[in-house]
């Protein structure tokens, strides 16, 4: 085992966790930052950009992300995570750049679309670095850990968002230039530590030229897009539709629909992103201790979710509404996600599986570049987001349900 220590003695798939959980963290810095402060974009602007407008600049992002995941699982692949990572990171940081600088959304737009490339990177290369060295038995528990990145960044970027320039009245371009410094230090972090392809061996002692000589044999639309996978993208996609509607305009609707004010908007805000951390750990620990239940915990905990955020919305009082959020962060796609990354690994064809993330992720992520925009478009028409909301809970309902018969029916095969 020397072969994965360093300097400091911490192994490598340790340090893999700690740098790509701070990946996470300066994505979602960035992630978050903007929603909470769509008004003072607005009115840097003019004061005329409508809320189907404002929604747009997470859709572009997330565009731009997901047109990226098939290509760089492919890549991941191919040329290795370091070849990869730190491209798309460069991207990222210039893209922060271009928007700190926008005078016009159509800008804006340019640079968040350039992000979402940038940030595509990240993805398939993190979680084909958990996967390939991290043991077996800690898998559930460590791709928690990994994704309380995106919680902590998520509610860092919404204070952080709300406090300097909601609060202390500061230019909104200041987050992008948190997030230029936070990218820039990522960069040195990738690429100190990640190793070269060559010299990455998996932690079941398998290199990775011998998983790239299956791949062609093993790896097919077939095997990609069988009805138990097809249904696993579904709810995939049920889930971050509803968390992306939450990331994206929850800030506002408390803002503008339920009377929350400054800081109080980003604290709130942030609340299920950091619910989510206990949340995540805890249903993680339970899915590695009873492997055989991973179908039910995923089901359960999705349709938990659905009922928290229903009742946010439908909640009369701030207290019920806060105590909503709480659990929808606690129960909802932070959480579940490491269950569904496991289950995927147990069921998903074991080699390439970059291209099975990227598979994975693409469809998973098209919910968020639908969502913000539909949300918008939602309130333009209605003067109300109540109703994106709805939507995000029948999803979730409905990717439930698909996901159970199709494990179902895949038991009674077996069987």
């Amino acid at each position: 085992m020397e072969m994965n220590k360093h300097r400091t003695g911490m192994e490598y798939w340790q340090k893999i966790i700690i740098l790509l959980c701070s990946g996470w963290v300066s994505i979602w810095i960035y992630r978050s930052a903007l929603s909470p402060v769509y008004q003072q974009i607005n009115a840097s602007l003019g004061g005329n950009v409508s809320d189907t407008a404002l929604g747009s600049i997470a859709s572009f992002y997330f565009l731009g992300y997901v047109i990226m995941q098939i290509p760089a699982g492919f890549l991941v692949d191919m040329i290795g995570k370091k070849k990869v990572l730190i491209p798309g990171f460069i991207f990222f940081a210039i893209a922060a750049l271009i928007i700190s600088q926008a005078s016009t959304i159509t800008m804006i737009y340019v640079g968040s679309f350039i992000a979402g490339v940038g940030c595509g990177s990240f993805y398939g290369s993190a979680y084909s670095l958990t996967s390939q060295n991290i043991p077996a038995e800690k898998k559930s528990f460590s791709t928690a850990i990994v994704n309380s990145g995106s919680a902590i960044g998520s509610g860092l970027g919404m204070i952080l968002s709300s406090y300097l320039v909601v609060q202390l009245g500061l230019p909104w371009q200041i987050m992008m230039y948190i997030s230029m410094v936070m990218t820039v230090i990522m960069l040195f972090a990738f690429s100190l530590i990640i190793r070269n392809n060559k010299d990455d061996v998996a932690f079941n002692n398998q290199p990775d030229e011998s998983i790239e000589e299956k791949a062609e044999e093993s790896i097919s639309l077939k095997t990609l897009f069988s009805p138990s996978m097809l249904f696993t993208y579904v709810l995939y996609f049920a889930t971050c539709y509803a968390y992306y509607i939450t990331v994206t305009w929850l800030p506002n609707y408390l803002g503008t629909e339920r009377g929350f004010e400054g800081a109080a908007i980003g604290f709130s805000s942030s609340l299920v992103a950091f619910a989510s951390i206990p949340g995540a750990l805890f249903f993680s620990r339970l899915a590695d201790k009873y492997m055989h239940r991973k179908v039910s915990f995923i089901v359960i905990l999705e349709l938990l979710a659905a009922a928290m955020l229903f009742i946010t919305v439908q909640s009369s009082t701030s207290t019920y509404l806060m105590i909503a959020l709480i659990m929808y962060g606690f129960l909802g796609k932070l959480a579940v996600e490491p269950i569904i990354i496991s289950w995927l690994g147990e069921n998903a064809p074991q080699v390439g599986i970059g291209t099975t993330l990227g598979v994975f992720n693409f469809f998973g992520m098209m919910s968020s570049v639908i969502a913000p925009a539909l949300t918008g478009s939602i309130s333009d028409a209605t003067g109300s987001k109540v109703m994106g909301f709805y939507i995000a809970v029948v999803l979730l309902v409905i990717g439930s349900i698909l996901f159970l018969i199709s494990n179902i029916n895949k038991a009674k095969r077996k069987a």
